[in-house]
């Protein structure tokens, strides 16, 4: 069996998530190859020392320079802050590297064009995060529109709600720093639904959209981990240059309307994504807080019977779910994770395409753009115009 060695660079949220994948695709699934946790980056050494003990990693660098040119590691996943994205990842190509990176792909389209460019030129697999694609629900919704089941698809709307920043004198964290993100709850939060819309609906034609910053500043950041953050009681304050909330609305290249919604400012809702879709022959709804349900609604049912029904999708017939549980014993959101590493995996030792790609990367943020250039110029904008 082959031998995949990983070289992951970041070692916090998403380090720890991708971490723990790592670890469980060979327990649960045939994985195709021997993951090898064998090297974890970080520029703070106490830091990444203490997480290559903690999550399993075999060694540690400082620098991820050194780590894409060792000889010794075939993969490089990518959990770091958006804005070191592109370095990391077209030196990795260089090196010839297959890649896996977090969402987004980079901090703006030319960034992330250039990204695919490099991987194409190299030969190399790569994937990105888009996790939620990998939800046994999501899988059986995909199944589901694929089958016709629900007729041509006219309508879809979908929602990611948080409220982790409301609080005013919450720090100004990365993720509210457009040089270090790119983007505010669009790019953080609205890319997942982009993509799952992409992923079950196709393609956007065009958007128009707005957005709105609430706390122009706040104190800056002393420690963060995760989605918590600390500042000292004395803290300087400093600028909010992203969008705290977006909204916008979208037409599908197959004529379908969409309405979409991000925001940081929803009280009471904690990691709320929701999506529905509509069709002449029925309709889907999908909400990640309860990630195994699917609630579906055919029009073929017997008159006066007709209402959503409600799916467990956590049967050994549902995607993924004959390598987990009996019937009924849900999963979390950490196995998405593992999903998509397995996936990524087999990739790499089938020769296949890995999907979703750094295309599908590029596309998310091609609407990411057009909804900005939207809500800057208050107009409808084409998305093929990008």
């Amino acid at each position: 069996m082959k031998t995949i060695n990983v070289g992951m660079v970041g070692y916090k949220f998403m380090g720890k998530a991708h971490s723990n994948a790592l670890s469980r695709v060979g327990m649960f699934f045939d994985c195709p190859a021997q993951i090898n946790k064998a090297v974890i980056c970080g520029r703070d050494e106490e830091g990444v020392k203490k997480a290559a003990a903690k999550f399993g990693w075999q060694a540690y660098e400082t620098k991820w320079q050194n780590l894409v040119s060792r000889e010794d590691i075939d993969v490089i996943d990518i959990t770091a802050p958006s804005d070191a994205h592109k370095a990391i990842a077209i030196a990795a190509a260089q090196n010839g590297k297959h890649i896996f990176c977090e969402k987004p792909l980079a901090l703006n389209l030319d960034d992330a064009r250039e990204m695919l460019a490099e991987a194409r030129k190299a030969g190399i697999k790569h994937q990105i995060g888009f996790n939620y694609r990998f939800a046994p629900a999501v899988r059986l919704m995909k199944d589901i529109i694929d089958s016709g089941k629900i007729g041509t698809i006219r309508h879809l709307r979908a929602s990611y709600l948080q409220d982790f920043i409301i609080d005013p004198e919450f720090p100004l964290v990365w993720r509210l720093r457009k040089e270090v993100c790119g983007s505010g709850s669009l790019g953080d939060l609205g890319a997942h639904f982009i993509d799952l819309a992409r992923y079950l609906a196709g393609d956007f034609k065009s958007v128009t959209g707005m957005q709105k910053t609430f706390i122009k500043s706040r104190p800056l950041v002393e420690n963060m981990t995760g989605l918590s953050a600390s500042a000292r009681e004395d803290a300087a304050r400093g600028e909010v240059n992203v969008d705290d909330a977006t909204a916008f609305v979208a037409e599908f290249q197959n004529g379908a309307l969409g309405v979409f919604e991000a925001t940081r400012f929803a009280q009471g809702h904690k990691n709320d994504l929701s999506i529905e879709i509509n069709g002449d022959k029925g309709s889907l709804k999908f909400v990640f807080e309860r990630m195994n349900e699917v609630q579906y609604f055919s029009a073929d049912d017997e008159e006066g019977l007709q209402g959503f029904r409600l799916i467990q999708a956590t049967e050994g017939v549902h995607p993924y779910m004959y390598a987990w549980w009996p019937a009924g014993h849900v999963i979390g959101y950490e196995h998405t994770f593992v999903h998509e590493m397995y996936e990524f995996m087999s990739a790499i030792v089938s020769g296949k395409a890995a999907s979703p790609d750094f295309a599908d990367g590029v596309e998310c943020s091609r609407v990411i753009e057009a909804v900005e250039l939207s809500s800057q110029r208050r107009a409808a904008v084409d998305i093929d115009s990008l």
